[in-house]
């Protein structure tokens, strides 16, 4: 299995404003973007990618997009988590069909499962695909923790396991993890510099992908043995996400891209709400202070 590690931003799913339907065009913009940027991959379809608002329809379209717009160039982990094991696997068919080159899958969520059940689930959707499987670590969102112990039940019946996205708040275990041999990606974007001496593969999160160079440079500089120029990377970066966290993931990264890019990404899809004309305002000032409107990224033909 191939080795991944780096900047894999989480990416939005973009709207059109006129039918609140995935905006395909905006979403191969926002991909190309990132490309240009130098990320290494992308998380697609996950918590920043609305996936739980989507249907199964939209999101199997848009792993055949995402395969399209990369052509191999970068790695795409598909989200492929679903309630039920039946849609987990046939989204997971479904993006092996596509041509990406992992999937990930939050364990099944609402009703509370015994580690049984969950493993067995992560073996069939790991089955479906047989792609490099990265289990999605979300217990704030889907109620169930995945333990180092858990995994180690998992690790033992899926082949296809390479590696999570570690957004536990328990930021100790990526050490265990690491240990396990997993590729661990830090789902804080707070904490990639942190996460990565300890042993992370990289970073996973929204907030890089309305403004990839801030966390390409703390990579940069880590790789480099630069750990001061590391720092003051991150605590840049830190900037970009805590005023996500002050107006919220979804709107916030929709306006900034739309903004950046000079196209529409739409709102987030209901219930979520999107900025007032008075946040979107602010947002948009602060992005500028922070210097984010003003970068440059060069376009691809793709």
């Amino acid at each position: 299995m191939a080795d991944f590690e780096g900047l894999f931003p989480a990416i939005i799913t973009p709207m059109r404003r006129d039918t609140g339907k995935l905006n395909e065009a905006a979403f191969r913009e926002v991909m190309e973007f990132n490309i240009q940027a130098g990320v290494h991959g992308f998380w697609v379809a996950g918590g920043t990618g609305e996936s739980i608002f989507l249907d199964d329809e939209e999101n199997m379209r848009i792993a055949e997009i995402a395969a399209d717009q990369s052509k191999g160039r970068i790695k795409n982990i598909m989200h492929v988590g679903a309630p039920t094991t039946e849609r987990a696997v046939a989204l997971a068919a479904n993006a092996a069909r596509a041509g990406v080159e992992a999937i990930c899958c939050v364990p099944p969520f609402f009703y509370r499962q015994s580690d049984e059940a969950i493993v067995e689930h992560y073996r069939a959707v790991g089955e479906a695909a047989n792609l490099p499987l990265f289990v999605y670590n979300l217990p704030q969102s889907t109620g169930v923790e995945i333990t180092p112990e858990l995994m180690l039940k998992i690790q033992d019946v899926v082949p296809q396991l390479k590696g999570l996205k570690h957004s536990a708040p328990t930021f100790p275990n990526v050490r265990a993890f690491a240990n396990m041999g997993l590729d661990c990606f830090i789902g804080s974007s707070l904490l990639m510099l942190p996460a990565m001496t300890i042993g992370a593969v990289g970073c996973v999160d929204g907030p890089p992908n309305f403004a990839p160079e801030l966390w390409l440079e703390i990579w940069d500089a880590y790789n480099a043995g630069d750990i001061k120029r590391a720092e003051v990377a991150q605590e840049k970066a830190s900037e970009a996400t805590m005023l996500v966290r002050e107006f919220g993931l979804h709107p916030t990264a929709k306006a900034i891209l739309s903004e950046r890019l000079g196209i529409d990404c739409g709102d987030p899809r209901a219930p979520g709400r999107p900025l007032t004309a008075e946040q979107r305002a602010t947002v948009l000032r602060r992005a500028e202070e922070m210097g984010i409107l003003k970068v440059a990224v060069a376009q691809g033909d793709g």
